[in-house]
C-alpha cells in the first residue's frame, strides 16, 4: 500500500502567510504609540486659533492700529496655514494636530470654498470695467488701449494724473464717445452720460463721481470713487481711519441714490472683508464673490493678494466677473458683466 508523506514546511505544515502591507503595519504601530494623542498639542492649539481668527474675525479689535482691518484685508491667506501645519502633524505623527488642522480646513473651505469655483454665467446686458491707472504710469496710451480692447461700455478710470488725461481722451474717442472727469477720476461710456457730479468723500479734493449711463435697457446710476490709500507702519499699525471716513461719506451718498440701478466702480484699497467699509459692502453686492473665478485679487499686479479693486452693484444682477491682463499700473483692471434688464 502507496504510503503518503508530508512535506516538513517548519511551520507545522501550514503554508507561510505573505507579508503584511507596510502601511497597515505603520497604522497598527500608531495605534499603539501611546504618544499620538499628547504630541503636536502647540499645533493643534495654532490650528485652533487660526480658526477662531477665521469665524470671529470681525470681533477682532479695530482699535489699536486697526489690526481686525489689517487681517480682514489678507483673510483668505490664512489657509496657506493648513498645509504648513499639517506637515508638522505629520513629522510629529499626531492625531490630535490632525484632527484640529482638518476643522480649519472646513472651516476655511465653509468661508472661501465658494470663491474658487468658477460662478460665472452665459447672459449679461451691461459690460463694465475699472482700473486704477496710477499716476506714476509711464504707458498712459498703452493702459488705455488694453483696458478699451476688454469690450467693456462702461470704464471707470482712477489716479488719473490732470498731465495724463488728455492722453487717456485720445487714446479712448474712438471707443467711447461720452465721457466725463471729476478730478482724478473718469467714466467713459458708449451710452451717453447726464446729471454727472463730484461725491464729496471727505478728502479735500475729488476722488470720487457719480454719473447716469443711459443705456438701452434704462437708466443706470454709475459711482466711482478711490478711496485713499493705507499704509502699515510700525509705529502706527495699519493707518486706514482716513479711508475708513471716506467710506462712511461714500456709504451715504449711494443710500440717497433715487435711482434703482446702482454700480459702483473703483478702487476702495479694502476688501469685501473688511469690517470698516461696511457703509459700502452692506449695500452692494460684489461681482465677484456673486459670478466670479476664482479670488480675483488686483493688488498688487506683479504678485496679486488682496482685491482692493471692486465692481459692485445694487438693482442689477451679476453674470461674470474677472481681472484683465497687467498694464503700465501697479494694480490690474478688473470688469464684470451685468444684466440690468428687469
Amino acid at each position: 500500500m502507496a504510503q503518503a508523506y508530508v512535506a516538513d514546511t517548519g511551520n507545522g505544515g501550514s503554508e507561510p502567510e505573505p507579508s503584511e502591507p507596510a502601511f497597515r503595519r505603520r497604522l497598527a504601530d500608531l495605534r499603539k504609540d501611546p504618544g499620538i494623542w499628547r504630541r503636536g498639542i502647540v499645533l493643534a492649539v495654532l490650528a485652533a486659533l487660526v480658526s477662531l481668527v477665521m469665524v470671529f474675525h470681525a470681533h477682532l479689535p479695530n482699535g489699536v492700529g486697526n489690526t481686525g482691518s489689517l487681517i480682514e484685508t489678507f483673510l483668505p491667506w490664512l489657509g496657506l496655514a493648513v498645509p504648513l501645519l499639517l506637515a508638522g502633524a505629520v513629522i510629529r505623527k499626531s492625531a490630535t494636530a490632525l484632527i484640529a488642522i482638518l476643522l480649519t480646513a472646513v472651516v476655511w473651505l465653509n468661508l472661501f470654498g465658494g470663491l474658487v469655483t468658477d460662478k460665472a454665467g452665459p447672459g449679461g446686458d451691461l459690460t463694465v470695467a475699472t482700473h486704477n491707472v496710477d499716476a506714476d504710469n509711464a504707458d498712459p496710451r498703452g493702459t488705455a488701449e488694453s483696458v478699451a480692447g476688454s469690450g467693456a461700455d462702461v470704464l471707470a478710470l482712477t489716479e488719473l494724473k490732470a498731465s495724463a488725461v488728455p492722453v487717456y481722451e485720445k487714446a479712448l474717442a474712438a471707443t467711447y464717445p461720452y465721457h466725463a472727469v471729476e478730478g482724478t477720476v473718469g467714466v467713459w461710456s458708449r451710452y451717453p452720460l447726464t446729471s454727472t457730479r463730484p461725491v464729496d468723500i471727505k478728502m479735500g479734493w475729488t476722488r470720487a463721481m457719480r454719473t447716469t449711463v443711459r443705456t438701452e435697457q434704462g437708466e443706470v446710476a454709475v459711482f466711482v470713487a478711490h478711496l485713499p490709500s493705507v499704509r502699515v507702519r510700525l509705529n502706527a499699525g495699519f493707518t486706514a481711519n482716513q479711508r475708513d471716513n471716506s467710506a462712511e461719506a461714500l456709504g451715504q451718498a449711494l443710500a440717497h441714490e433715487p435711482l434703482r440701478k446702482v454700480v459702483l466702480l473703483g478702487d476702495l484699497n479694502g476688501t469685501m472683508n473688511d469690517r470698516a467699509l461696511s457703509p459700502v459692502t452692506s449695500q452692494m453686492r460684489s461681482t465677484q464673490g456673486a459670478a466670479g473665478d476664482g479670488f480675483g485679487f488686483s493688488w498688487p499686479a506683479e504678485f496679486p493678494m488682496a482685491r482692493i479693486d471692486q465692481i459692485m452693484v445694487r438693482g442689477v444682477t451679476p453674470e461674470a466677473s474677472w481681472t484683465l491682463p497687467r498694464t503700465g499700473s501697479d494694480h490690474l483692471p478688473i470688469a464684470a458683466r451685468l444684466t440690468t434688464a428687469p
